[in-house]
């Protein structure tokens, strides 16, 4: 008995059903709201988020600064101490005795923000068993910026990926990572991530205590490419003393 449809006609068709139910699927995909240029916005919209978790955040302490402080910082410019910020306690010191009194876990560090779109993880040396180290890792968003402060001791800064913009002392200039910044003792000094995705800039202290003085001045305007005009009465009023 001969029939009037091949076996090769029929797997055809079979394809051909089975190619008209995927696109449908895709279709009630779509209309839920799953399509592919929402996906990309998303992903988009993640990368100015923080790369780890900030949910340790915590209030730092604000202190008035004495005449002990503003001398110090006087040694180096003119700006105003506004207040000296530091991290919270009280804390136990590890004892040292087992490998993970050794370990620090980022997602177990206190977290700050000293700044908008700012924040940071504070691996503070008297808190985990070092003499003369304190580590940050900072969660600057774009436009993100800490305030102009200053640190008794000097700083290094270290990022392997994106672009910030620093205000040191009384120069402003732009960086790409990688790169490593040498910041000196008691120089005024911030920054901002002008990039599109979330900077992690380590930060890098030879203390044990996390502390830093905030300063009356800010160089950043909303607008990245606004501050030089600011910048430039800074550094005319620098000159006039």
């Amino acid at each position: 008995m001969k029939y009037g449809i091949s076996i090769q006609s029929i797997l055809k068709m079979m394809m051909i059903g089975l190619s008209m139910i995927s696109c449908s699927n895709n279709k009630k995909d779509d209309s839920a709201g799953n399509k592919t240029g929402d996906n990309t916005s998303i992903a988009s919209a993640d990368k100015t988020k923080e790369i780890y978790s900030i949910l340790n955040l915590v209030k730092e302490n604000k202190i008035i600064p004495d005449s002990i402080i503003r001398a110090l910082n006087a040694q180096h410019h003119q700006l105003k101490v506004l207040e000296r910020r530091t991290v919270p306690g009280p804390f136990e010191a590890p004892k040292m005795k087992y490998y993970t009194d050794y370990i620090a876990k980022v997602e177990n560090l206190p977290v700050i923000n000293p700044g908008p779109g700012e924040y940071v993880h504070v691996m503070e040396g008297q808190r985990n068993g070092y003499n003369n180290l304190t580590i940050g890792i900072t969660e600057t968003f774009p436009n993100g910026a800490p305030p102009m402060h200053s640190h008794e001791g000097e700083e290094s800064h270290v990022l392997l990926e994106g672009e910030i913009l620093y205000a040191l002392n009384d120069t402003l200039f732009t960086l790409k990572g990688p790169y490593i910044v040498n910041i000196p003792a008691g120089v005024p000094h911030a920054f901002k991530n002008l990039g599109k995705k979330t900077a992690n800039l380590v930060v890098i202290f030879p203390t044990n205590i996390w502390k830093y003085d905030v300063l009356d001045y800010f160089p950043f305007k909303s607008d990245t490419a606004a501050p030089v005009s600011k910048f430039k009465k800074y550094k005319n009023n620098l000159a006039k003393k």
